[in-house]
């Protein structure tokens, strides 16, 4: 009975998702019809491709698309179809109806079979995670005995798990149809299921939102993502994406993408982000007014800002460290002359005063420096002031690393605290952990805020953060399927 209560309810589900029209076109990129187009099969997800709080398209798989894309010319243009489930994503490509599968594919003997593999360009690790609210750590494979996991259908995690079945009989899973990776770690987060497994990137960013997704123990050894094709694609195409993938690893483009996205994944720890978020409900309302109006100066991103106060003074009005850096932006006093500020403690004053400083400290940087970098580097210098943070970029030049991107950046800023490097720094030591650590921190808050709080809005109604439930209504169906 069991089992034919599984079957129906997958079959329900295999038509239920087939009713769906499952690609979607970005209407940004909507092709010319006199042009060549490279259509890129993908998935909605933190680590490929998605809509940022600033309501534009942003994703690791989108960026090296569109990168791809320029490097083959002018009269290329670009099409992505986003579908709602990864199992959809490689039965798209295998039908004609994309070019190239974009979507955090990892490299298993199984699909090498179907598809051509490009070059890698990321490892990632298969991890088992669990509610560390709900359950203990699970150590090893014996721990999850009699347990089920719950997976995304069509993902390389069920090929593992077949694998590992094949000398451990017990392992019980369930593959959900319609349902990602993010959702299912979302519903874990929530109690709706009790494991689950994830690749280790997108892990990371997940618990920068939920800091009780612990992780247990990791499966296998570690694989390669890297972009599909199918079996009768063009010999030429896989070509220039080797040769796009092999200059992008030169020149520190996809070192520089990957830090972008995963760089500050792993900075805070489970007790910070718990802190966080319940600030974010007692205290930051008191100042939100006071953000969005700096932000209204400056154009600099409230969240941002309200970031940069979290890692200076936890938003507490009235601290003050030993040095007298004090207020919410922890202005010292020659920033408050500077920036004409009467009273450090004013919220008000503080956070204008602290918006303004950090956009005068971004306009001290050449021109040239891109965005997000410029507000990484300038963010270092908050912390740290200008003149060793010239000093790194001075340093990665000389080591042959890229000065205007911050993930070359604080590879130099971190060794000036060595005398190898810093006796030849026009400022000399520098205790540059710090600013890293600092900035990194930064990026994590704001992640956080970015996603649960829209940019902007008039209205300044009392708000509220909360775990967004997953689209996949995931208790319902596990009841369905028996579980």
């Amino acid at each position: 009975m069991r089992l034919i209560k599984l079957l129906a309810a997958l079959v329900l589900l295999t038509l239920f998702a087939c009713s769906k029209e499952t690609p979607q076109a970005n209407p940004a990129d909507s092709p010319k019809t006199n042009n060549k187009i490279i259509r890129f099969v993908t998935i909605n997800s933190a680590s490929t491709y998605y809509i940022n709080g600033s309501n534009e398209y942003a994703g690791l798989e989108y960026d090296l698309a569109k990168l791809f894309v320029q490097e083959l010319g002018h009269e290329y243009q670009i099409k992505f179809i986003v579908v709602d489930s990864f199992s959809k994503v490689l039965p798209i490509l295998m039908a004609g109806q994309a070019d190239i599968a974009a979507a955090d594919i990892s490299i298993t003997e199984e699909r090498k079979k179907i598809v051509h593999f490009s070059d890698p360009y990321q490892d990632v690790q298969q991890q088992v995670v669990y509610n560390s609210d709900k359950t203990d750590a699970p150590r090893n494979l014996k721990a999850l005995e009699d347990q089920v996991i719950s997976i995304p259908k069509g993902t390389s995690f069920a090929e593992r798990l077949r694998n590992l079945n094949k000398e451990q009989t017990k392992l019980k899973w369930i593959e959900l149809e319609n349902t990602s990776s993010e959702q299912l770690l979302e519903a874990l987060a929530n109690e709706d299921i009790n494991y689950t497994i994830a690749d280790s990137h997108l892990l990371a960013i997940m618990q920068n939102y939920y800091p009780n997704l612990g992780v247990g123990f990791s499966i296998g050894a570690p694989e390669k993502t890297a972009w599909a094709l199918s079996k009768n694609a063009d010999p030429k195409l896989l070509a220039q994406i080797n040769l796009f993938f092999k200059k992008i690893k030169q020149d520190g483009t996809l070192r520089n993408l990957i830090d972008r996205y995963h760089g500050n994944s792993k900075r805070l720890k489970p007790f910070d982000i718990s802190t966080f978020l319940t600030r974010t409900q007692t205290l930051l309302p008191k100042y939100v007014r006071h953000f969005k109006n700096a932000q209204d100066i400056t154009d600099i991103d409230w969240r941002l800002l309200a970031a940069v106060s979290y890692q200076e003074s936890h938003w507490d009005t009235y601290n003050t460290s030993p040095t007298n850096v004090r207020g919410l932006m922890m202005l010292t006093e020659e920033t408050s002359d500077m920036m004409n500020v009467t009273d450090r403690l004013d919220p008000k004053q503080s956070i204008m005063a602290g918006a303004k400083y950090l956009l005068w400290l971004k306009e001290r940087f050449p021109d040239r420096i891109p965005e997000p970098d410029r507000t990484y580097i300038a963010l270092a210098a908050y912390n740290s002031g200008i003149a060793h943070i010239e000093d790194a970029r001075v340093l990665a030049q000389k080591l042959k690393l890229n000065p205007d991107s911050w993930a070359d950046v604080k590879t130099a800023l971190v060794k000036l605290n060595n005398a190898e490097y810093y006796v030849n720094a026009k400022h000399g030591y520098c205790n540059c952990g710090v600013p890293v650590i600092y900035t990194e921190s930064i990026r994590s808050y704001y992640k956080i805020l970015e996603k649960n709080l829209p940019s902007y809005s008039p209205e300044l109604e009392p708000y509220k953060i909360a775990a967004t439930k997953p689209n996949q209504p995931i208790p319902t169906l596990l009841a369905a399927l028996g579980f």
